[in-house]
């Protein structure tokens, strides 16, 4: 199963990206649809999960208040919007599905933060 994630980029601190997952296979609506970040050097870790709706979101302390994932269930699009980005949100990211033992993952979108 193929998940894509567009929209990384080069960004200034202070600015905004926004990440774009889609499938050409699977309805993300009918799965937990979640963004993991990994730097260099680094662990993968979560940021952001939608279950249902957006009143279903959850979020990693670093990024709460300036990340907000959403879904599109017309698109079949999974977002994740980020403002106010920081040198430290510097990372690949990437989409990931999941319904009970299925587990799907993107190849990443490239995020810098940088001046």
């Amino acid at each position: 199963v193929q998940l894509v994630e567009v929209g990384g980029g080069l960004v200034q601190p202070g600015g905004s990206l926004k990440l774009s997952c889609v499938s050409p296979e699977i309805t993300l609506s009918n799965y937990i649809n979640e963004w993991y970040r990994q730097a260099p050097g680094k662990e993968r870790e979560w940021v952001a999960r939608i279950i249902t709706t957006a009143a279903s979101s959850e979020y990693a302390d670093s990024v709460t208040g300036r990340f907000t994932i959403s879904r599109d269930d017309a698109k079949n699009t999974v977002y994740l919007r980020m403002n106010s980005l920081k040198p430290e949100d510097t990372a690949v990211y990437f989409c990931h599905a999941r319904k009970f033992s299925n587990n799907y993952w993107g190849q990443g979108t490239q995020v810098t933060v940088s001046s």
